[in-house]
């Protein structure tokens, strides 16, 4: 039963990969497609990092996949906001504040 949850936690995980990728080619601005992209991918990341650490069986093995995920959470919610700092910066010019 657990090879079952954990396969469908990883599928899960890889289709919030897929509705990333395909948010970041369709939506039609900078910011949807930065939020589109940081959401989906950090929810799809979390999905898969639970579905691998119930294969892993593994307390030690899970708890390095769990602290992966969360410096992923961290790095990408801080690269996302410098992406987007910097795009307004840009769009409102640089001595405009």
């Amino acid at each position: 039963m657990t090879e079952y949850l954990a396969g469908a936690l990883i599928l899960a995980g890889l289709l919030f990969f897929i509705a990333g990728s395909i948010g970041l080619l369709r939506l039609p601005d900078m910011y949807s497609r930065l939020h589109a992209l940081t959401k989906a991918d950090n929810v799809g990341l979390g999905l898969l990092v639970a579905g691998l650490a119930i294969r892993a069986g593994d307390p030690l093995t899970a708890m390095k996949l769990v602290l992966v995920w969360v410096l992923v959470l961290g790095s990408s919610a801080v690269s996302a906001h410098l992406i987007a700092q910097r795009a307004r910066h840009r769009e409102r010019g640089a001595w405009n504040p």
